[in-house]
Formats: structure tokens, sequence, C-alpha cells
């Protein structure tokens, strides 16, 4: 199947308004809600392979894309159909506490057959999602989750040169269906996390996008994997960075350096200008060969844009932290294979070799094992808080700040120049140190993990509090 802007329709929600990838379709409530229902429903992952059983948002995975202009209300009905609680949560938007969708901490989970009604409005435009936050290691690995992108208020790029790209990566069986059986491994839960052996975009396999020929394209690439780190070369065809994890740059900047790591949760809007006659495909890199996982075809023969024919991006009102006042609060990455596990507790009792086999418990921040009774540290509202972040393990980790947009402010061992964007998730390494600045201005409980799942359902979940 060929992806266009032809497979793109738009409803009317009231004063907001919403788009959604063809065949999906909202059921508009009489009191405004749009209704997500999570459901079981097959799907097809690989070509001419058997469907599989997925768990889906209306039908599908991923689920509708909404779409809202900054500044407007949401309000989305969620009904749960699966046989198990279910929540959603709002990947990166700044919302209000008791709307961030997690179980335990912001709301109770949402039990099979009710219903929960988010309601909040959006701040800042860009590029964001949506997914379960019940088991997640569970629920998104088989699909459940969305695309949400808050529109500018102003004139960019119009529907046919703003094109949602969502990445997933799935572990399949010979017969090219889901592998069930693997969920929850314990092998995955320590190590690297759940990846998968095939990539979708959209749903689709090794889909075909057209392009026209020296017209300016908005690709927002949103990598919803359990795990996996995308390792991508976008540089081949062109591209520039329009933002990061929903945040735009001062202006395009070209990519300086191969692979670009685009780690579990992120997100990157990439500014393409296609050439006449020169087809393009994104690859994934990580394995002996690069793997072509979207193809572009171009047509036409334009020539390039010039700059001043790119639409211009303008910041979102995010609090500067003021670094001279800040707080510190550190965080040791502890665990894992091959890691250290001494001083780890869980619930709180020490968490010994057959405990930890047994509760699953196989990372640690600070020495605790899961989300504990205590929080991580307090904040006033409006306070600049940094927290200095040591991997003491041998695996990356994808860590994810809910309710905040951070800097980073000092990274060890790293050439890359990111201390400018601003980010709600970022990569760190083994043996790497992290310092990572925001302004605590959004009160409520709010959780700090790593988003590559099976290490948050291992262990690696914390909380702090504004208020």
């Amino acid at each position: 199947m060929k992806l266009n802007r032809r497979h793109f329709c738009r409803l009317g929600v009231g004063a907001a308004a919403a788009t959604v990838l063809a065949p999906y379709r909202f059921a508009l409530a009489k009191d405004g809600y749009l209704e997500i229902r999570a459901g079981k429903a097959e799907q097809s992952l690989y070509p001419d392979s058997p469907a599989s059983t997925l768990w889906t948002y209306n039908g599908t995975a991923p689920g509708p894309e909404i779409r809202v202009r900054q500044g407007e209300r949401l309000k989305v009905r969620f009904i749960n159909e699966l046989d198990e609680p279910s929540s959603i949560h709002w990947h990166g938007v700044r919302i209000a506490n008791a709307m961030d969708g997690v179980p335990g901490l912001t709301q109770k989970a949402v039990q099979p057959g009710e219903s929960f009604d988010y309601d909040f409005v959006v701040p800042d435009a860009g590029t964001y999602w949506y997914h379960a936050h019940n088991k997640s290691w569970n629920q998104v690995g088989r699909g459940l989750y969305g695309p949400l992108i808050i529109e500018e208020p102003y004139p960019t790029f119009d529907a046919e040169h703003d094109i949602t790209l969502v990445i997933d990566d799935w572990r399949l069986l010979d017969t090219g269906q889901f592998d069930e059986g693997s969920m929850g491994n314990m092998m995955d839960w320590s190590h690297a996390g759940r990846l998968g052996n095939w990539i979708t975009v959209n749903g689709e396999s090794q889909p075909e996008l057209e392009l026209k020929a020296g017209e300016a394209y908005r690709l927002r690439l949103i990598n919803v994997c359990n795990a996996r780190t995308l390792q991508l070369d976008p540089s081949r065809f062109g591209a520039r960075i329009l933002a990061l994890d929903g945040q735009p740059l001062p202006e395009p900047v070209a990519l300086s350096h191969a692979p670009y790591l685009l780690a579990s949760a992120q997100r990157v809007d990439l500014l393409v200008i296609p050439k006449a006659g020169q087809d393009f495909a994104l690859e994934e890199l990580s394995g002996n060969r690069p793997f072509p996982f979207l193809n572009f075809r171009v047509s036409g023969t334009g020539a390039a844009s010039p700059s001043s024919g790119i639409p211009t991006l303008k910041p979102n009102a995010l609090a500067e932290p003021e670094l001279a006042s800040a707080t510190v609060h550190p965080l040791i990455i502890t665990g894992g294979a091959m890691g250290r596990f001494d001083g780890i507790t869980y619930q709180g009792k020490p968490l010994g070799r057959e405990s930890m086999m047994q509760s699953r418990q196989f990372w640690a921040f600070n020495g605790v094992a899961n989300l504990p009774e205590q929080q991580f540290f307090t904040a006033k509202r409006g306070e600049t808080v940094f927290i200095d972040m040591v991997n003491d393990t041998a695996w990356p980790h994808a860590m994810h700040v809910h309710g905040h947009h951070f800097r980073i402010v000092e990274k060890e061992a790293s050439g890359l120049d990111e201390s400018q964007p601003w980010r709600d998730t970022f990569l760190i390494d083994p043996g790497q140190t992290t310092r990572i600045a925001f302004v605590a201005d959004n009160p409520g409980k709010w959780l700090l993990h790593c988003h590559m799942l099976e290490h948050a359902a291992a262990g690696m979940t914390t909380w702090f509090e504004v208020v």
C-alpha cells in the first residue's frame, strides 16, 4: 500500500479538529468527547502473512492520529474493552497532573468495561504521542499507541507536506505473526529490553511515500518501539532537524554525524526537500547491513526550494532554568545483566538473587527497585532543579521525565552538542554521567523512568513532587 495524503481525512470536533489516518474513525459522543476504545483486533504485520491479534485503539495499531491546535482543549473518553486494566499517558505534553495517566500515581487504572475522561488544554505545539501506561511493556508492545500532533496557531506546512511516521519494531515468528509467547521474557527485562525483528511505519510493512521534487516536507518521526534505539542516517538525503521531542530548534540544523540515534519514545521532525530523480529510503543501521523500512518515491522536476520559502517554527513558552540557583538531585542507575546489585531494596526489603528472580526486579535508582513510597525529591513550584544521572550499568537507557521539558547541560563522553535543545527523553550510555535542568513549574506528582519499557517494569521508575 502506498501512503500519501489522500489517505488522510479531517473531522471537525467543535472548536478543535482531529486528523486521522484512514480508515480510522472517531466516535464522537454527544458531549463532545472523542472516544478511544482499547480492544483486540486482527492486523497483518508482515507481507502475505496471517493476521496477528494485537491490542489496539479503535481497531488499529497505531491508533488514530489526533490533531488539535496549540491552546485548544482536548477531550478524550478512554473506554477499556481489554481484559485487564489500562490508562492513557499523553507523552511529552505538559498537562495537569490528574490527566497524566499514570496508575498508582495520578489516577486509578481503568478497569475492563469502564471508562475515564481526559480533559485538558494543549500548551505546546509539536509532535507528541499517546500510549498505554499500565503494564506498558505488555500493552504498548502489543500495539496500544497513537500520534498526537499539536499544530501551530499560525501557518506552517500544509496537510500535503506535513507527514507523521509512527515507527515500531515487532518480534515476529517464522509465520510472520506477532510472537505473543515471548512477551515478558526475563532476558529482555534484564538486558537490552524487548527488541523486534521487523519494522513497520504507521502499521505498514515497507510502505512507499510519494513526494514532489523541490517541495519542502515536514516528516514527524515517532519511535514507539519498546526498547529499540533506531539508528538512522537522514543526512544521506539532505534532511535537516526542525524539532526534537516536539520542541522547535531556532533554525533547521543539518545532521553532522551518522548514525543519528532516535531512542525509544523520542521524536524528531525532519525538513526534507527531495531532489528530482533521486528516490531514497529511511534505513535502520544497527544490523550487519542497512535495512530500508520506508521508501520515498520522488516525482516531478522541481528545483530545490529556497530557505526563505520554509516555514519558521516559533519556540514554545518554556521557562528557562536559573542554573546559578538550582538544587541538585543525584540519581545513580544500577543493576541489570553484568551490573552491580549490592545494596538494592525492593518494597523495603533487601533484594537477593532469589527474590530478584521471583520479583523480576533487576534495576534500581539510588538503590531502590521500582516505584518507591518516598518521592525522589520535592521541589517548590518555580524552582530550578538539576538531576545528575550516573549510568552505572552495562546498558544504555532512554530516560523520560513526565510533565516537564528539560535541557541537557552536561553530558560526559559525548561528542554531541546537546546543551541547546529542549527534550523530554534522552539517551544515557553505559558509564555516562548526564546533568539535566528544568524549572519545576507543573504542580503534582510526576514519574521519572526509563522508557525502555522492560527496564521500567523491572525497577527503573521513581517520582518527584512539585508543590
